[in-house]
């Protein structure tokens, strides 16, 4: 069977995937591109989660792609209906046709000397080889195989269910049963009152606690807005209108750490009143947006814990017991059911192996372009979005500049691009973030500079003005003939 070439292959079809294909669509009509999907669906994240009230963890306005308005009541939206949203988006757009289901990326080839790539995936146990000129990973950036566990002592000895959010089994019941979720993450606040609604009790077991911030399920703003403006327009205002106030919100964190802490302290105050332990379960060792913070729709864990339906209790585990887990305080919690909500195992460009001319490129020794694409590898970027806002504003902007920089190499006459170094730079960790799963991985991802274009920006603002103005011919992107001559950029041309 022969090679299936394709101008620009896009691996995965979740959220970014579906968005980088309607860009390519948009800009870059002519080219012809194909996805590759590990799993049988469309959805990634959305599809692979289920667990009971799986939702979004930041507004649907800013979640939401860029192009289509996202019209639901709820800005903070359950699982299924942002996987709706997701497969209506690749419906609408033609894209569904182009998605190559069950093929999961192993190696991707680069060959200089005929500026291509070639991957090989495999499927239905076996390899098969796809060839492309632009490479672009929008694999998430996370293991889909498994979820990170710590290696509990006793796990053997538990009589009852151990389950990882990450592999919801189809026909857990809990109802009427004691549940112990482990972790104090988006995903331990979203499973706490919802099992809560039929469980016996459900306890949230953490070893420290997080920042939790409530939001009303619905922007009054926004609904207001879409009654009386046609769908892009209002849809426009509340995405501008959420991301300045994050922004607002983020920077005021970072510069008076303190008195946002305060504010956000208080407001859990607000909810579950004088009498409540807010400094040992709810008031973290760590200054708002160190790590990520939760958000909770209408309060719904506050409502629960005053509802006596759940609780929180903060301490360390010793050894899980026959039946339930023994705590270092030596208190014991009894469980029917434990969940182990203990996050991700982090995961660059889907594992896939990278070899450039033969040789195998080491990218966590790579410094980062644009927090998009990788020193001394052509052709390749990678959509990741951002840790302090919605993952689809930066997904959005990636797809939009890798557009721009084909449509360069196009009118520049040039078969490949590639970000090279000039001179010593300083270097920083990719991610400024100080959660577990993050500080985990960090080694196996490229390395940040402190200038630009190496420096990752976590600003959607700055992002646009370099992203959708700046320019690609910027001195660092160097152009290339597949014959491994130099082309000249666009800018030499003009100049001459």
């Amino acid at each position: 069977m022969a090679m299936e070439h394709v101008d620009v292959l896009i691996v995965g079809a979740g959220l970014s995937g579906i968005g980088a294909a309607y860009h390519l669509k948009k800009h870059c009509p002519g080219k012809s591109y194909a996805i590759l999907e590990g799993r049988e669906a469309i959805g990634g994240t959305w599809d692979l989660f289920r667990y009971p009230g799986i939702r979004s963890d930041s507004d649907m306005y800013t979640l939401g792609y860029s192009f289509k308005p996202w019209k639901a009541a709820k800005a903070i939206a359950d699982g299924p209906s942002i996987l709706s949203y997701v497969r209506e988006t690749a419906r609408e757009n033609d894209v569904d046709r182009h998605i190559r289901f069950k093929h999961l990326v192993k190696r991707a080839s680069w060959s200089t000397e005929t500026a291509t790539w070639t991957v090989e995936a495999e499927h239905d146990g076996q390899i098969v080889q796809y060839s492309c000129g632009f490479l672009y990973m929008c694999a998430g950036y996370y293991r889909y195989s498994a979820g990170y566990t710590p290696d509990f002592p006793g796990t053997d000895r538990f009589k009852g269910t151990i389950v990882h959010p990450q592999h919801w089994p189809e026909n857990l019941d809990y109802a009427g049963k004691k549940v112990v979720v482990i972790g104090s993450g988006a995903t331990a606040v979203t499973l706490v009152p919802e099992m809560a609604r039929t469980a016996a009790h459900v306890t949230m077991l953490q070893r420290s606690p997080t920042y939790v911030v409530s939001r009303p399920a619905e922007d009054g703003v926004a609904n207001w807005l879409r009654s009386k403006l046609p769908a892009m327009t209002a849809y426009g205002i509340t995405r501008w209108k959420n991301v300045l106030f994050q922004m607002l919100f983020f920077n005021m964190a970072r510069k008076k750490p303190e008195k946002v802490k305060e504010r956000l302290l208080g407001m859990v105050r607000d909810q579950l009143g004088p009498d409540y332990d807010i400094g040992a379960h709810f008031t973290p060792r760590y200054n708002p947006w160190d790590q990520r913070l939760c958000l909770v729709p209408d309060a719904d864990l506050f409502a629960s814990i005053k509802a006596g339906t759940s609780s929180v209790v903060t301490d360390h585990i010793e050894t899980f017991t026959e039946d339930g887990i023994l705590l270092k305080s030596g208190k014991t919690l009894e469980a029917d059911v434990i969940v182990t909500a203990t996050g991700l195992q982090l995961q660059l460009i889907g594992g896939m192996e990278v070899v450039v001319d033969g040789k195998t490129a080491q990218l966590s020794e790579s410094m980062s372009y644009k927090g998009m694409m990788f020193s001394d590898v052509p052709n390749l970027a990678s959509a990741f979005g951002y840790t302090n806002a919605s993952w689809t504003l930066k997904a959005d902007l990636t797809s939009e500049y890798v557009c721009r920089l084909i449509n360069s190499m196009d009118r520049a006459g040039a078969d490949y691009c590639v970000p090279r170094i000039d001179g010593q730079m300083e270097v920083a960790p990719w991610l400024d973030f100080s959660s577990g799963y993050v500080t985990r991985s960090m080694d196996q991802f490229p390395k940040q500079g402190l200038r630009k274009p190496w420096k990752v920006h976590q600003n959607y603002a700055l992002d646009l003005v370099a992203l959708r103005f700046g320019k690609v011919e910027d001195g660092v992107m160097e152009f290339g003939k597949k014959t491994g001559a130099k082309a000249a950029t666009v800018a030499e041309k003009a100049a001459a």
